[in-house]
């Protein structure tokens, strides 16, 4: 397995929206769920893209919260093709954060989330994909 650099996003941007009040909890910094929402829409759009077919998220596993993110924070996530099996795929999400007046974005939530391609009956089908897997 490879180091993970936490330096600088790796993989396609899928998605970025500025964090709101909102989107708080109760102790006024974003909520977790709003975050691993957002990181489901772009996955799910990255899916869609490799599998050229609709998608449907099935599971979620180690996601790790790693720093807070703060109304008025960019968010960024980015993905990586972890794994392309005969229905699903496996996909790798960083959330990367940019704070006001930062010039650096951090490394705030990662996990892999498999999605599973599906015909117009919504059930499963074979992935159409030909691209191979860039990340571990």
């Amino acid at each position: 397995m490879t180091e993970k650099s936490d330096s600088a996003p790796r993989g396609d941007l899928c998605i970025r929206t500025l964090a709101m009040p909102a989107d708080t909890n109760a102790n006024g910094d974003i909520f977790g769920g709003w975050l691993l929402s957002q990181m489901d829409v772009g996955g799910g759009v990255f899916a869609s893209k490799v599998a050229k077919s609709r998608t449907v998220t099935v599971a979620i596993e180690a996601m790790n919260f790693r720093k807070a993110v703060y109304v008025g924070d960019l968010v960024s996530v980015y993905a990586n093709l972890v794994r392309v099996g005969r229905t699903s795929l496996t996909v790798h999400l960083e959330a990367w954060a940019l704070r006001r007046g930062e010039e650096h974005p951090l490394l705030v939530t990662d996990g892999n989330f498999t999605y599973v391609s599906i015909d117009e009956h919504g059930r499963p089908q074979e992935v159409r994909s030909t691209e191979t897997p860039v990340a571990t």
